[in-house]
């Protein structure tokens, strides 16, 4: 059972925002909520491995954009 997550994905070249958070979920204030370039929205949390999947996908993606290599 997971009490408590913190996924990021940190680079400061790509955001200044937000502690240099690309991208991240977290549930540290009472609810689910993820991080994009500095805009935080709730997201419906099914499991924690569905979500270190889909949080994997996400940074896969990023890194293979132009502005990562």
């Amino acid at each position: 059972m997971v009490v408590k997550y913190n996924l990021a994905f940190i680079n400061h070249a790509l955001c200044a925002k937000d502690n240099s958070r690309v991208v991240g979920y977290d549930n540290n204030h009472g609810d689910h909520h993820r991080h994009f370039v500095g805009v935080e929205e709730k997201f419906a949390f099914i499991s924690y491995e569905k979500l270190l999947e889909r949080f994997l996908n996400e940074v896969r993606e990023l890194r293979q954009k132009k502005e990562l290599i």
